[in-house]
């Protein structure tokens, strides 16, 4: 019989392997519906272009399990590999989106041919020219899925490299003192500093923070893709934000993947505090932060106790939170403004409708059991350098008093 901590370190790794295999088999089978249609539906059997195309069909399915272990570590010439990525999601949706066409072409082409079909010499000269008609077909299908995956990918990588956009929001909350008014909150989530966004990408995101001239700055997580080895030069720039009152941070899920407490004793050196299931009264108003929920296997977990216990309720809080799903907890307890990221906004349109499956809020300011939520797309990216349908943002987030 198991121990409890045998299970504890078995379960995990057994996790790990079972969400190992589900993507790989995932991969194989997108590049095995690309092949079928880009390689075998246009070129002939046995041909050079068919051989060519299966090699390089395997190459790709190949890459990327290769990119998501070594895109991770560092090395930037094969993070950007992950364009592949964007590439074969909008060839995937392309073609799918063309399945319901091809099919109703192809009924016509064997309508056609039956119709044709009156004598022994029309119907051989019908059955000669169908399979030119198919590859024609096939081929143009496949031009046309080409030409949109590589277009709206381009788009992408201008939106995601590009500068990110000024958001703005007022909230009216109705315990603000009328001193506090137009209280302002320079809103930042997801600049994800790794192999594709390092120091410039900092320094770009500081400037244009600083010029909102915004009371407090706050950061809501997944700040890094590596430790602080490898990204304290790329995070440096961070202690130049300004504002009124100071600039808080609190741990998004990709802070454990990275070594959380590292960053936690090195953001103060940067001026930066880390609300780290605790908060800070900033005049008439107390400023809250908690864990993001993924902290919870190395015991650093969201604690709201922590952060909101023993408080006054006649002043109003703000929560930072990560990940907008830990705002039914925080409406809960009385919460007047939740700050989140972690969605991207969807990052890649369509996965917008998928992150809606999981997340109350995807993008901008909404409402969860009475509690205004605010959700910002990020700065950043992860993953493919390639936003569709959501671009990086910082938000403005200003208070109003009801």
């Amino acid at each position: 019989m198991l121990t409890v901590r045998a299970r504890k370190e078995r379960f995990p790794v057994l996790g790990f392997v079972v969400f190992i295999s589900v993507v790989l088999l995932l991969v194989a089978g997108i590049h095995l519906y690309l092949w079928q249609r880009l390689v075998r539906d246009t070129t002939t059997a046995g041909g050079r272009a068919r051989r060519v195309g299966s090699w390089a069909a395997f190459a790709l399915a190949v890459s990327v399990p290769a990119l998501l272990i070594g895109g991770r570590s560092g090395i930037g010439w094969l993070a950007w590999g992950y364009v592949w990525i964007a590439v074969m999601f909008y060839l995937l949706v392309a073609l799918v989106v063309l399945e319901l066409p091809m099919a109703l072409a192809r009924w016509q082409l064997r309508k056609r041919s039956a119709g044709a079909a009156t004598s022994a010499s029309a119907s051989a000269s019908a059955s000669d020219h169908d399979p030119e008609r198919r590859l024609l077909l096939a081929r143009g299908a496949a031009i046309v899925a080409g030409l949109t995956a590589t277009g709206v990918t381009a788009y992408g990588l201008r939106s995601a490299l590009g500068p990110p956009r000024i958001a703005r929001a007022q909230v009216p909350i109705g315990k603000l003192p009328r001193g506090m008014d137009g209280f302002r909150i320079a809103t930042v989530s997801d600049i994800h500093l790794g192999p594709l966004a390092g120091r410039a990408h900092t320094e770009r995101i500081v400037a244009m923070i600083n010029q909102l001239d915004a009371d407090v700055v706050a950061i809501v997580g997944d700040l890094v893709d590596g430790s602080v080895g490898e990204l304290g030069p790329a995070a440096a720039p961070l202690g130049n934000l300004r504002s009124r009152h100071g600039a808080y941070f609190v741990t998004g899920n990709h802070e454990y993947f990275s070594g959380a407490q590292q960053w936690i004793d090195e953001l103060p050196r940067l001026g930066i505090r880390v609300l780290a299931n605790q908060r800070q009264a900033i005049n008439g108003l107390d400023l809250a932060g908690v864990h993001d929920v993924a902290g919870e296997t190395e015991g650093m977990g969201p604690d709201f106790d922590a952060a909101l216990g023993d408080r006054d309720p006649a002043r109003p809080v703000v929560l930072l939170a990560h990940q907008p799903i830990q705002a039914s907890e925080a409406a809960s307890r009385g919460v007047d403004l939740q700050l989140s990221g972690h969605t991207h906004g969807g990052q890649m349109a369509p996965f917008n409708l998928l992150v809606k499956l999981q997340q109350p809020v995807v993008s901008g300011l909404g409402e969860v059991d009475g509690m205004p939520l605010f959700v910002t797309n990020g700065a950043g990216f992860w993953g493919p350098p390639v936003r569709v349908g959501a671009p990086p943002e910082i938000a403005l987030v200003q208070l109003r008093s009801a």
